[in-house]
């Protein structure tokens, strides 16, 4: 009698045990259904700043005398840049870099030595401005500044935009709801119901020239080139199926 009772705990301690990791089982394979989506957000925009630099040299074999005429030039720059509507506060002018040239020479023997041949000063200036139209024809028109005897040298201005973090946030925003509809669309094919939202990951957010066809970095591309760009964004969700 007691051998039957003992056989009959045995069996059903063993089918309840079956019955729980069963249903374990059950659960967390259900639990561990995901459906895995990226969404994508773009934005064409205009730069609303402008960067623009220039560079100016003098040289000379005397330091104190070229150091005179780059300053002098500076001021002439300044002067100019006024009278074409750049404000003080738009301009700021580089430190001046000194450089001490030297040419190298054949003596006997084969030996050579080096003669100094003069200092080359160069200066810069940087426009950062609000004001593309106005720092644009200013960037293409400097060369005026040959007419008063000094050597400009104009770099290609670069392109901004002031409210990048704005444009993130609703970027990020719009590529959480193409993430969504995608998913959506997946277990509306795979006749599951979506379920909550599990993990999110923002992918690279990529700024290049609007119809450039630039390549995109895996870093994440900041085009300052173009006035003209777009914004691009990804987002890597996962969302639970049941």
């Amino acid at each position: 009698m007691k051998s039957s009772v003992s056989s009959i705990v045995i069996a059903l301690s063993v089918l309840i045990a079956s019955f729980i990791l069963g249903n374990a089982y059950k659960y967390k394979f259900i639990s561990t259904e995901t459906i895995i989506v990226t969404g994508l957000a773009e934005k064409d925009f205009i730069s609303d700043q402008i960067v623009w630099k220039g560079q100016y040299s003098r040289s000379g074999y005397d330091l104190k005398e070229a150091y005179t005429q780059i300053k002098s030039d500076e001021a002439v720059i300044k002067s100019y840049l006024k009278e074409k509507g750049i404000a003080d506060s738009s301009m700021v002018f580089l430190a001046v870099d000194v450089v001490k040239n030297f040419n190298y020479e054949n003596g006997p023997n084969g030996t050579s030595k080096s003669v100094f041949s003069g200092y080359t000063l160069t200066g810069g200036v940087k426009v950062d401005s609000r004001e593309i139209k106005l720092v644009e024809k200013i960037s293409r028109e400097v060369t005026e500044l040959l007419q008063k005897g000094i050597e400009f040298n104009s770099n290609k201005p670069s392109y901004y935009y002031s409210r990048l973090n704005e444009l993130k946030i609703d970027l990020l925003a719009k590529a959480a709801e193409d993430a969504k509809l995608r998913a959506e669309t997946i277990a509306k094919s795979s006749d599951v119901k979506l379920g909550s939202l599990k993990k999110a990951n923002m992918g690279v957010f990529q700024i290049t020239g609007k119809n450039d066809n630039e390549d995109y970095s895996y870093g994440g591309s900041f085009n300052t080139t173009s006035k003209e760009k777009t914004a691009s964004i990804t987002l890597k969700v996962e969302y639970l199926a049941n």
